[in-house]
């Protein structure tokens, strides 16, 4: 349980705010590249860390995100032109590059000096893994991109996700590292899931309803164990990456495709959710897209043209009461979509923490809390997070696997390089 101060510490991410100023430490994701796909092309809004923002592709092929009001009268700039190598304001023509210089202020008089007095709050960005990633935080302090695996192979091994939630970002992160409740919303009855294509075998047929948990403080945030009895001499273990601010790696077995998770606050009421998932030696194959595309996937159906989930709130995320009796405990027909369900609807859009209960299976969710209230406190003190300036840290991977009773998790994961990518 937290306090309502540290409730509020936490879950909001605005300008000035705590936790705002750490998620403003870290290289975050802005969009999918693919939402700018050619240069001068149509500016488009954006929202992030409830900022008001305006995002293009310049002619050179830059990607800017830049604040969305024009410093002269305050027009917004998503209405702007889009050309010859910046965003042009229509209502005075004054324009802005991807630096947020001001380049021309044609409604002056030729010889004035006064758009080099002028700029407009612009973000750096770089492109990563089919993703536009931005800096929103001191220029002084631009830390190293986050070398995540998933950025770093072909673009054929990879498939990317976006959706949007309409909840804070913290009950997101807080169901990817809560690994005992797969046990109960993601149960299948048939049986008949995604073990066989996404690596979830030994979870699928595992009778044990109620893991013990073991954390491991990394450079990169938590590792988290999560085991389960699966016979008389094996132990089965599923080991989530927590990694700050708020991304996660769901654990499959050796030689699966791996999936990330990114839940990046648009505002402390809603959330850009990043699924992404990756095959770090191969090709993903087609009957393993087809599983995650599926109704049973880990992917939202969304609305065509729009990051908005099909299944909502408003449908009551499709449930089906016969299904919920004879195959699907929560007679909601996707993973994702599940999760849906219990993140937007618990408490409200922010949760009140201080109602809660917690039991043996919420260690890591409160081993994360601490590590975040941790890392707020010491930037208070003025220490700066060490693993934003060590993008390799973030070069690892989650896992599942089995173990006799008397072998460690973590040495059997070492033994094999299972968490480990090469360099």
């Amino acid at each position: 349980m937290l306090t309502t101060p540290e409730n509020d510490l936490l879950t909001q991410t605005g300008p000035g705010t705590p936790m705002g100023m750490l998620f403003r430490r870290h290289w975050i994701p802005a969009m999918l590249s693919s939402e700018l796909p050619e240069a001068d092309g149509p500016p488009l809004r954006l929202r992030l860390l409830s900022e008001p923002l305006v995002a293009f592709r310049d002619t050179e092929g830059r990607v800017g995100i830049v604040e969305a009001y024009c410093p002269h009268r305050g027009a917004n700039l998503f209405w702007g032109r889009n050309e010859e190598s910046g965003l042009r304001c229509v209502y005075h023509g004054w324009k802005f590059d991807v630096t947020g210089a001001c380049v021309d202020m044609p409604n002056e008089p030729t010889e004035s000096t006064f758009k080099d007095k002028v700029s407009v709050v612009a973000y750096p960005t770089q492109e990563a893994g089919g993703v536009v990633w931005v800096y929103m935080g001191p220029p002084e302090l631009t830390p190293e991109m986050p070398q995540l695996e998933w950025t770093l192979v072909p673009e054929n091994h990879v498939y990317l996700h976006k959706r949007i939630q309409h909840n804070n970002y913290l009950q997101n992160v807080e169901g990817e590292i809560d690994s005992a409740h797969v046990s109960f919303l993601h149960r299948d009855l048939t049986r008949q899931g995604l073990g066989a294509v996404l690596g979830q075998a030994a979870l699928q047929s595992s009778q044990d309803a109620a893991p013990q948990f073991n954390v491991r403080e990394t450079d990169y945030g938590l590792a988290v164990a999560a085991r389960r009895f699966h016979d008389d001499d094996h132990y089965y273990w599923r080991v989530t990456q927590y990694l700050t601010p708020a991304y996660t790696m769901i654990p499959t077995e050796p030689g699966f495709p791996i999936s990330f998770t990114g839940a990046i606050p648009i505002d402390d009421q809603n959330m850009w959710g990043y699924t992404i998932t990756w095959h770090p030696d191969r090709p993903l194959k087609e009957e393993e897209v087809a599983a995650i595309e599926t109704w049973k996937g880990i992917y939202t159906e969304l609305i065509p043209g729009t990051f908005d989930n099909a299944l909502n709130f408003e449908s009551d995320y499709g449930i089906d009461r016969e299904l919920q009796r004879t195959a699907s405990f929560t007679g909601i027909r996707g993973i994702r979509e599940q999760d849906l369900a219990v993140q937007e609807d618990q408490w409200g859009p922010i949760t009140d923490r201080s109602r809660e209960h917690l039991g043996t299976t919420d260690l890591a969710v409160i081993a994360m809390r601490r590590k975040l209230l941790a890392e707020l406190e010491a930037l208070d003190k003025g220490e700066e997070p060490a693993e934003v300036h060590n993008g390799v840290v973030y070069r690892v991977r989650s896992a599942a696997f089995i173990t006799e009773h008397d072998t460690a998790w973590y040495e059997a994961a070492e033994a094999k390089d299972w968490m480990s990518p090469a360099s």
